[in-house]
């Protein structure tokens, strides 16, 4: 009998994540993943640490915080400052001889989770 798996079975290792605020939006952040944030104030090769954890999923089960959880951190490693590829805003208004056209580059930051403390 040949058996397709899909998915994440019941007898699955559950994976070690948080969800953390930054930048004014909400990211999930596991060990060893590379993310690209809003800019942060850091140098290149330094660690930061986020206290804004919101939720954490670890072996001992799902915590989360009102608002954020008490004791938690996430230790990142900052891998690059940079910005992201130009976008064009164009405004229009037709028969009004009206058009602007401007250009705008966010700024943003790369780090890889080095851990996750609960």
């Amino acid at each position: 009998m040949v058996r397709f798996v899909t998915g994440k079975q019941l007898g699955d290792i559950e994976t070690v994540y948080a969800i953390v605020h930054t930048g004014g939006r909400q990211f999930r952040m596991e060990p060893d993943a590379t993310l690209r944030i809003p800019k942060i104030d850091a140098e290149v090769g330094q660690t930061f640490d986020f206290d804004r954890v919101l939720l954490v999923q670890g072996d001992s089960g799902t915590t989360v915080g009102k608002p954020t959880v008490d004791g938690a951190k996430v230790v990142a490693e900052v891998l690059e400052q940079g910005r992201d590829k130009k976008i064009i805003i164009f405004k229009k208004k037709r028969r009004k001889r009206y058009q602007r056209k401007n250009g705008h580059r966010q700024p943003f930051t790369a780090i890889r989770i080095k851990e996750i403390v609960a």
